[in-house]
């Protein structure tokens, strides 16, 4: 049997009549940058977090990269973001020329760990921190009650790296709109993806937004004059027309990754294997179902792949010993609890379209690596 780990034409197939039309629409209006569709997604997204105003971005990179910018950090500022996590959190940072700092994570939830974060900003760095960038990863947010208590206390702008769960909940708010700015990417892999590369920031700060709006578009608010060192990252219309879709779905497509999580947790119960921690303060919208091997991951990833299941490991190696982070003088055992996550956890396929007969494939053979 061979199971990937997404798919996106199954996913696409039921809705691609109102895709199709969506782009048609674009097409017809021919206001490929910027059009009036851009303006609708940004609306219906900002009704559906419940927030003030999204701003439609690039990508997730360029997401966190202009939060950072309309918030004031510059640089050679610090800003604490945690090592298990994909690279662009911290490529967004060291990108507008500040610096990185690594925070471990929490050995349970795998999101930054608050202790870790403490840490650093009462000890004795000689950099001046500006924010720290929780991640909400794989789906479930991180404890941003207390990240909020600690940027009060500490002055610190908060970035919501709100990637891998837009649709995910912290105490009954959306994912993305706690802090000073949530930065989205919809990626195609992502719950709720695009055609291409789409982002979408977040925030409830009318001087943000405004900011922001010029940020992205060159650094000018009427065309031809800049107010600002600008970029160009803006939101194609044609993706926005899709995710303006897809959204109405997205709810939908995240309960049933629910269930297909449910159903792996009840059938995976009773072996030496770690199932996802769920914090009482979270939702848990599985973008990635991520289990932890007592044993190295690179056995048990092999096995599975082997059996045409596409199993990963989401990270094989943490930020802090990438090559590209060299310069910022990590060594290995500085962050451990990001450096076993990276050891020991792989993940199991997760979508909305998988059948029972796959679900009951992958557990089988889950059961049978563990279980020798």
């Amino acid at each position: 049997m061979k199971i990937s780990a997404l798919d996106l034409k199954k996913q696409i197939s039921p809705i691609r009549g109102e895709i199709d039309s969506a782009i048609k629409d674009v097409i017809d209006n021919a206001g490929f940058v910027l059009g009036t569709g851009v303006g609708k997604f940004e609306e219906n997204s900002a009704k559906y977090c419940g927030v003030k105003y999204a701003i439609g971005v690039s990508n997730g990179t360029d997401a966190i990269a202009l939060s950072l910018l309309a918030l004031g950090i510059k640089p050679e500022d610090g800003v604490i973001c945690p090592a298990f996590t994909y690279y662009a959190t911290a490529g967004a940072v060291a990108g507008i020329g500040a610096v990185p700092i690594f925070a471990d994570i929490d050995k349970d939830t795998y999101n930054i760990s608050l202790q870790s974060v403490e840490k650093i900003l009462s000890g004795k760095n000689k950099l001046k921190i500006k924010a720290v960038i929780p991640v909400h990863l794989y789906g479930a947010c991180a404890d941003m009650g207390g990240i909020l208590k600690l940027a009060r206390k500490y002055k610190l702008k908060v970035v919501e790296d709100a990637a891998q769960a837009f649709g995910a909940e912290f105490k009954g708010r959306k994912a993305g709109t706690i802090g000073d700015c949530g930065a989205v990417s919809f990626y195609p892999g992502k719950n709720l993806g695009a055609f291409g590369d789409a982002g979408l920031i977040l925030t409830n700060k009318k001087s943000v937004a405004e900011r922001l709006i010029i940020l992205r578009n060159q650094g000018n608010k009427n065309k031809y004059y800049h107010l600002l060192l600008g970029r160009n990252n803006r939101l194609d219309t044609i993706q926005a027309a899709v995710l303006d879709v897809k959204l109405k779905y997205l709810d939908l497509w995240n309960k049933k990754r629910q269930e297909v999580a449910q159903y792996y947790n009840c059938n995976l119960k009773g072996i030496n294997i770690k199932r996802p921690y769920v914090s009482g303060y979270t939702t848990h919208i599985y973008h990635q179902y991520v289990l932890r091997a007592p044993f190295l991951n690179k056995g048990i990833v092999e096995y599975l792949q082997a059996k045409g299941i596409d199993s990963r490991v989401f990270y094989p190696l943490p930020l802090h010993l990438q090559k590209c982070f060299k310069y910022l003088g990590y060594k290995k055992g500085d962050l451990p609890e990001a450096e076993n996550a990276a050891r020991h956890t792989f993940t199991l396929p997760i979508y909305p379209e998988l059948t029972r007969k796959e679900l009951d494939y992958i557990i089988q053979s889950v059961k049978e690596k563990i279980n020798g």
